[in-house]
Order: C-alpha cells, then sequence, then structure tokens
C-alpha cells in the first residue's frame, strides 16, 4: 500500500464512467492505494488494479475485472480524471 495523504476527489466525468464501466468509488480508491502506477501522457498516472469479480458482465461472465484510473497529483488533492474497466 502506498502511503497517501492526500484526498482523492473524482471527476464528475470519471464517475460517470465508473457508472457506465462497472466500477465502484471504493474501487478506485483501491487501484490508487494498491494497484500498479504507470506513468502516461501530459503528467497522467495510470493505476492497474486487478479484483475478483465472477459476475456477468455485458452478458458475459468474467472471473476478473480490473480497474484503472486515471489521475493527476495535485498539491491538496488526486484528482481522477476518467477510470477504465477491464473485464477477463
Amino acid at each position: 500500500m502506498r502511503e497517501i495523504n492526500l484526498p482523492i476527489r473524482l471527476t464528475k466525468h470519471a464517475d460517470e464512467q465508473c457508472h457506465e464501466r462497472g466500477a465502484t468509488e471504493d474501487e478506485v480508491r483501491e487501484a490508487i492505494l494498491f494497484g500498479e502506477w504507470e506513468e502516461v501522457k501530459n503528467g497522467r498516472t495510470i493505476a492497474k488494479l486487478n479484483v475478483q469479480f465472477g459476475k456477468t458482465w455485458a452478458g458475459n461472465m468474467y472471473p476478473i475485472k480490473q480497474v484503472a484510473p486515471e489521475f493527476v497529483i495535485e498539491a491538496r488533492e488526486i484528482v481522477v480524471i476518467t477510470v477504465y474497466t477491464f473485464y477477463f
């Protein structure tokens, strides 16, 4: 677990993407705290965390869901820009 002393805030877009793509805000926070970080473009970071799923999504059964928030670290908070999910 990373020691993060900043609040994590989801933008409206990120919150909408959570709902559309089947992620929860708690999963996004866990991905940032426990997931594997990768630097992406424009000073952004993506965190990837695989979680046990074992449910149906879009008509298919998947044992694993990967939650991958893209975020920036600002002076007073971590701002989640968007959230991706991958099912396998």
